[in-house]
């Protein structure tokens, strides 16, 4: 379907046929991650890259608990029990789960959707609804944001996504499951029935094997043949609830919203260094990048943070973290660089330690409104943050990199001074 675009694979940019996709009124993202556990295993182990991996127990009533891409060719899936998935690939190679791993990893995955918007709904550790619309004017159309996401988990994390785009939960359910792996689906508004009438009635939520068998006496194979039933003949096969659930899901009709999981939220960012660093001063620079970025997602949906944490990954992969929570809660991107730099020298990491990732995360969020602000002798209530929403305003209209701190513009090297000199430029 051509006007259902599909960029996939490693191109990590914004695809400029992704750009001129019409996403209008898609505010809704459904982002699951690629055969999960398997992912994070092979990442840990690189040696099994390209190689079907089974993660599961061994023992006689074990199932599979995730499985490659490259096992999934022989037939292996999840739930299966553990011998059969031996009989269809023998040669795979089985590891035993780690879950307070996967654990880790599903928390610092959320904490990226969180970190584009408050609107998170976690269905399971490894996929979770989004509603973006309150995120597009400072990153960009849901198609960007989708793609953006996808970015930062292969960044961040070393394992990829599939994120489905579209005016409701079960449409961008469906979108995310047509484009794995590691692809990226926006059904347009405009575009729904297009994309789901020609699918098979085991595409709608709550068709089983039991419902299958209902709708086929009917003579009912595909989404759209249900909606072109009249509901009276679906009532008299199926009862009137699911007739009515079903014949609604058939029109792309979901009026579920996306429902955030508690009242504690978090915002931040991590990034994982080309290679690992030694170098305190670069890494206080990366924590000045990472605080920024943490304080502009703070302002912008409206919240101040009473915690601040740092993560610092080691080159064998050991994590740990340092958190403290402040007298008054702060969007200002001095006060968590701040604190966030006195976490990293307290971490007793901040000499010789080779480090792979930092983090910077604000938690414990209350609205900016309610955040009460001690007044300084002498001082302007509110001066810095006055000055960073400035920047914020020029940042959406110029682009980030326009105006930022001294230390994060790229120092120019003795060739290009040079050269600078001899034009008579600056």
């Amino acid at each position: 379907m051509s006007r259902l675009r599909q960029p996939r694979g490693g191109d990590r940019r914004v695809p400029a046929s992704l750009s001129a996709v019409d996403d209008t009124g898609c505010r809704i993202l459904h982002v699951d991650m690629d055969a999960f556990y398997a992912s994070v295993e092979v990442r840990d182990r690189p040696d099994l890259a390209g190689q079907p991996v089974i993660v599961g127990g061994t023992s006689g009533r074990s199932v599979v608990l995730s499985a490659t891409y490259e096992a999934r060719a022989f037939g292996v899936r999840s739930a299966m029990p553990m011998s059969r998935a031996l009989r269809l690939c023998p040669h795979a190679a089985v590891i035993p789960p780690r879950h307070q791993l996967y654990g880790a990893v599903s928390r610092e995955v959320m904490a990226i959707f969180r970190s584009v918007t408050p609107l998170v709904q976690p269905v399971s550790l490894d996929e979770a609804f989004l509603d973006v619309s309150g995120a597009t004017r400072r990153l960009g159309s849901p198609a960007q944001i989708g793609q953006l996401i996808r970015r930062e988990v292969a960044r961040q994390q070393q394992i990829t996504c599939s994120v489905g785009i579209a005016v409701n939960k079960f449409l961008a359910k469906l979108a995310s499951v047509h484009c794995k792996p590691d692809g990226i689906l926006v059904v347009p508004a405009d575009a729904v029935l297009e994309f789901l009438h020609p699918l098979p009635v085991s595409a709608l939520w709550g068709v089983g094997e039991k419902t299958g068998r209902s709708l086929a006496r009917l003579g009912l194979r595909t989404v759209g043949d249900i909606a072109r039933t009249p509901v009276g003949a679906l009532e008299s096969e199926l009862g009137k609830a699911t007739a009515a659930h079903l014949y609604a899901l058939a029109h792309g009709a979901d009026g579920r919203e996306v429902e955030p999981a508690g009242a504690e939220k978090s915002v931040g960012a991590e990034e994982t260094f080309d290679t690992d660093q030694t170098d305190p001063e670069v890494i206080r620079r990366e924590l000045l990048r990472l605080s920024r970025r943490t304080a502009q997602a703070l302002r912008s949906s409206g919240y101040a943070a009473r915690t601040i944490v740092v993560k610092l990954r080691k080159a064998d992969f050991s994590t740990i973290t340092r958190s403290r929570t402040l007298p008054e809660p702060t969007g200002e991107t001095q006060q968590i660089y701040a604190t966030a730099c006195s976490l990293y020298e307290s971490s007793g990491l901040s000499h010789r330690a080779r480090l792979r990732l930092v983090g910077v995360r604000a938690c414990g969020l209350v609205p900016s409104a309610a955040a009460a602000t001690q007044l300084v002798l002498g001082g302007r209530a509110g001066a810095w943050r006055d000055a960073e929403s400035a920047m914020d305003r020029i940042g959406r209209r110029f682009g980030t990199d326009a105006i930022r701190p001294a230390s994060l513009v790229p120092v120019k090297t003795a060739e290009e001074r040079q050269d600078r000199d001899k034009r008579g430029t600056g």
